[in-house]
């Protein structure tokens, strides 16, 4: 299975690049938010205190932890699908030119 890259490629990729980063910060802040209404103000669980929150708050907190990890790989990826864009143009330039 061979992927045919083009130039006029990198638009596209970009943009999806973009709103997955959009999505990924905008879904953070959702969970933050819904993470602060698992305090229940009760002995052990308020805003200086979340030891005894219980396991909603700590499923969020597991979540938000999770979730955050995606922004850090972007770069990575962006860097690869770029790379895998220009080496692919590169090899067909070479091969048409060389044959």
């Amino acid at each position: 299975m061979k992927a045919n890259f083009e130039i006029s490629d990198i638009l596209p990729i970009s943009l999806t690049l973009v709103v997955i980063g959009i999505g990924v910060g905008y879904g953070l802040s959702v969970m933050e938010d819904v993470q602060s209404d698992m305090i229940t103000d009760v002995a052990g669980c308020n805003s200086t205190s979340v030891a005894g929150c219980g396991d909603a708050y700590n499923a969020t907190t597991s979540a938000i932890e999770g979730v955050a990890v995606i922004p850090d790989k972007l770069p990575m990826i962006a860097l690869v699908v770029v790379a895998a864009i220009i080496i692919g143009i590169l090899v067909r330039y070479l091969m048409v030119r060389y044959n």
